[in-house]
């Protein structure tokens, strides 16, 4: 053999001996990626695992949460709900007639409303509306100053009315719609317990919310009286009552999450007040503060719980509503890109970030339909500044947001159908066959529309088909403003006065 020969066969040997290198190294990057993936997929399934809601789950759930509603009821402190009485025992008829007012304070922004009401059945002739932006030194002011501020827009609104006062001699009339936690004495006072969502007024503390509104009003020349205060989700009830007489609870699913309901006044051991002549009360459930140990819960549930703002509380509300379901994909996420480098060698930066990953962008990714998914890589890009993810990765994305958000709308008709059992509505002989209508409002139920879809056709699930054709959700569009003015006229003082012309 020739030299040139022998040149050719070490190449040869030489080159086999790279390919099958070659071939060796990239066994090993399969075995790596599939080692990956297999820690990334135990990680799914097992979250999957511990959300489950079987339907045996969530009836012990509801079961419990009727038990809790029994339990706040009797007394004050008895219970994780706190089962607030409304001092609401006039709901709306459709029979209210003339102008009110309404003002909904509710975080950074507050909006004032007018609400013409036709009378008899004739229901809402006209609404207008004016949504202004709190400035943030007055977030942290004074008392003075903010309610000063709110009236000061409250006057230039009423400044813009288009008719005379229909009712000269009278003040006009507003129902306030306060959204923070109030320990209500009357249908029109009550005493701020604290300040949230980013308010810190401390003199406010223990001050009638009413008389310090008041007080702003007279300051700022304007005669109005403030006739009901009211939650939010109290507002959604009677704004659901006004156009529906079957309306017998209202749930919010956004942000936060609570219900509110109608229930019977002698059905309230811990109720000392005077029987109001409907015998009917609306109680203000607060359920976002329900707890279980039927409920499913993770360890990411328990870490988001343990670095809150108020840990031990609100449990039910972190694992339903629109302000946690996204942070709770995110932990997963993270885990993930940690224990089983899902993004690749490096954790993504950004997705250390609390809260960065928002319920709207997580609802955007689980409705992707596209072939590729472009909308999750999107938002991968967008928020959190990762690329190049494989459609694998983006499906097993898709799955988390589906697993996150299936839990979360289950438990929200495991809620509601407790509510139905404590008004025996849960069963065709107690309902006797009677319309039962749930008042639905709230952002994440509006939009995230595969949250709602589950949500529904798992009460439906719950009930049985017989029973389900009796229950029905509306959706409430502004009950929380509307219901504000609603209640103002359902509460007005004039009610037994003759009507001036």
């Amino acid at each position: 053999m020739g030299k040139k020969e022998v040149a050719l066969v070490v190449c040869g040997v030489a080159a086999a001996a790279l390919a099958a290198a070659g071939a060796a190294a990239v066994v090993r990057r399969q075995m790596w990626k599939s080692g990956r993936w297999a820690k990334a997929m135990a990680i799914v399934n097992e979250l999957e695992d511990k959300c489950g809601t079987p339907i045996t789950r969530l009836r012990h759930v509801a079961e419990a949460m009727t038990v809790e509603m029994h339990a706040g009821l009797a007394s004050e402190g008895g219970s994780k709900l706190k089962m607030l009485v409304s001092y609401v025992d006039n709901l709306p008829t459709g029979d209210e007639e003339g102008l009110f007012y309404a003002l909904d304070l509710g975080g950074t922004n507050f909006r004032v409303l007018r609400v013409h009401l036709g009378g008899q059945g004739k229901g809402v002739g006209k609404q207008e509306f004016q949504e202004v932006s709190i400035p943030p030194h007055l977030m942290t002011g004074t008392s003075d100053a903010l309610f000063d501020y709110i009236a000061e827009t409250l006057g230039k609104f009423v400044a813009t009315e288009e008719e005379g006062y229909p009712f000269p001699g009278r003040d006009r009339e507003l129902g306030f719609t306060f959204s923070f936690p109030v320990n209500q004495t009357s249908i029109a006072s009550g005493t701020l317990i604290r300040w949230t969502k980013g308010f810190s007024i401390e003199d406010a503390i223990g001050e009638d919310v009413v008389g310090e509104l008041t007080k702003a009003l007279r300051r700022n020349g304007l005669d109005m009286q403030v006739t009901a205060l009211v939650n939010d989700t109290v507002g959604t009830l009677a704004s659901g009552r006004y156009y529906n007489p079957d309306v017998i609870c209202a749930v919010i699913l956004g942000t936060g999450t609570n219900a509110a309901y109608v229930e019977r006044a002698n059905a309230i051991p811990k109720w000392h007040g005077p029987p109001p002549s409907s015998g009917e009360m609306v109680i203000n459930m607060e359920w976002g503060n329900f707890w279980s140990s039927h409920l499913p819960l993770t360890e990411y549930d328990l870490a988001l719980d343990t670095e809150s703002l108020n840990p031990g509380e609100q449990i039910f509300e972190k694992i339903i509503s629109g302000m946690y379901l996204g942070e709770i994909l995110r932990r997963v996420l993270l885990r993930m890109a940690e224990d089983a480098a899902f993004f690749g060698d490096t954790v993504p930066p950004k997705l250390k970030i609390p809260f960065i990953l928002r319920t709207p962008d997580m609802s955007a990714m689980h409705h992707d339909e596209s072939r590729d998914l472009e909308v999750v890589g999107k938002k991968l890009q967008a928020i959190l500044e990762i690329s190049n993810t494989s459609l694998e990765a983006r499906k097993v994305i898709i799955k988390l947001c589906d697993i996150v958000a299936t839990r979360g709308a289950r438990l929200s008709s495991a809620g509601i159908l407790g509510i139905l059992k404590k008004l025996e509505r849960d069963n065709i002989t107690a309902s006797g066959g009677q319309k039962s209508v749930i008042a639905l409002d709230g952002g994440l139920f509006e939009h995230y529309m595969k949250f709602s879809a589950s949500m529904e056709s798992t009460l439906k699930e719950l009930l049985g088909e017989e029973i389900a054709n009796s229950i029905v959700i509306e959706r409430s569009n502004d009950g929380s403003g509307i219901g504000a003015a609603l209640l103002a006229a359902s509460h007005s003082t004039y009610l037994q006065a003759p009507e001036e012309s």
